[in-house]
């Protein structure tokens, strides 16, 4: 593969998950829209919402081993074909019957895009695994600065709400094209040639202390996700019910969030691997989040919520989870794709049951899914923690480029 060539996979790969960003928060911000058109209420929009973790935890798993055995390409082009029927499909939906079941495809194109992208990214580039990751949060962070910007935009002109999503469904649409005859296959899987019959090799065991870290580091893929998650799905909401903000004021907690994730990531890609080891940064941003977490739930007020927005961008949603995944695949080398699936599983969880959680939590005090989010962090910083010291203590040649 020449370097123009995988530039331009590259470049398609991370468009695509510009357009995810976009649809990670596309619901939260139409959401009161969104609620008259479908007759119910905010909890009722949240349950929808809720159902992109169901899509995801429906294929992730299935389609991460799948990704190991017949390539990486199918299930990218499958999740940008499955992006394009959730955008269009909810413009199309008039019940929230039929609206739940297009946010199984969003989970399911989630699903399927990180299957076949993560492995992906990190057999197009070895040497810089974790650094290759992280910018796929940077793609997603620069969508969901420019969605809110964009709804604000439809909103203010009074055009149809629907605009944004038919962005969304055309600009995966050229994706597709461009990525129609590319072919990314597992190198590990390459097929034995037809010699003489080859001598079974038992597989290496896992060793208990991998598998221990393997079981926090997918705690820590359900935590990661749900920090940030929740607070992509409710700043608006927290900003203009418990700030009192005005909409406009309230929605721009969420753009410097992104921009705060964006420059986080920007961080984090030039620094990891080079300078600092990536075990450091999950340690380091998870605590920097639980801390400007603690900060937005005890002081709700303008200035706090614009640098807490901010902060919580740079750190929870800086690429932590992608270190995560980037240490975990590091652990269990042979099998990328079913890790991917086994870690982003765990996210998928996160993305059914937040939603679930404070869809609830919401009809008692929209401040209180604050302080549930604080919770969430404490538990992810004591994964860092957990994963940190086994990594340090553990034998050098494993560890070496991971703490």
């Amino acid at each position: 593969m020449t370097r123009l060539e995988r530039f331009k996979i590259t470049a398609c790969l991370y468009f695509n998950y510009f357009v995810h960003g976009m649809g990670i928060v596309i619901l939260a911000q139409n959401m009161t829209v969104l609620s008259r058109h479908w007759h119910t209420d905010d909890a009722g929009v949240s349950l929808v919402i809720s159902s992109l973790g169901i899509g995801r935890l429906l294929v992730l798993y299935i389609a991460g081993n799948l990704s190991d055995r017949f390539g990486r390409s199918f299930f990218i082009k499958l999740g940008i074909v499955t992006y394009m029927l959730f955008f269009i499909g909810i413009v199309l939906s008039h019940t929230i019957p039929a609206a739940y079941v297009c946010g199984i495809f969003a989970g399911m194109a989630n699903s399927f895009l990180d299957s076949g992208t993560y492995p992906a990214l990190m057999e197009l580039y070895p040497k810089n695994q974790a650094s290759a990751n992280i910018l796929i949060k940077a793609f997603a962070s620069i969508g969901e600065l420019i969605l809110p910007i964009f709804v604000a935009v439809l909103s203010f002109a009074k055009l149809w709400y629907g605009w944004s999503f038919i962005f969304c469904a055309v600009a995966m649409a050229i994706s597709l094209v461009f990525l129609r005859n590319v072919k990314l296959n597992n190198p590990t899987q390459s097929k034995p040639k037809k010699v003489e019959k080859a001598t079974p090799v038992a597989k290496p065991k896992t060793s208990k202390r991998n598998l221990f870290l393997g079981i926090i580091l997918t705690i820590f893929g359900y935590i990661s996700m749900a920090t940030f998650y929740l607070i992509s799905q409710w700043l608006t909401k927290y900003g203009s019910e418990v700030v009192n903000l005005n909409m406009v004021h309230a929605r721009l907690l969420v753009s410097i969030y992104s921009v705060g994730s964006i420059i986080g990531v920007v961080i984090s890609a030039i620094l990891v691997e080079r300078f600092i080891r990536p075990v450091w940064f999950m340690l380091f941003d998870t605590t920097v989040s639980l801390i400007a977490l603690i900060a937005m739930s005890l002081l709700p007020i303008p200035g706090i919520m614009y640098i807490g927005s901010f902060v919580i961008g740079a750190s929870a949603a800086s690429g932590v989870m992608q270190i995560g995944l980037t240490v975990m695949s590091n652990l269990f080398p042979a099998t990328k794709g079913r890790i991917t699936g086994i870690y982003n599983t765990a996210g998928g969880l996160a993305s059914f049951t937040i939603p679930v959680f404070t869809a609830f939590i919401s009809k008692t005090s929209i401040h209180n899914i604050m302080w549930f989010d604080v919770g969430i962090a404490v538990i992810g910083v004591l994964c860092s923690i957990i994963v940190f010291i086994v990594l340090k203590n553990g034998p050098q040649n494993t560890t070496e480029k991971l703490v």
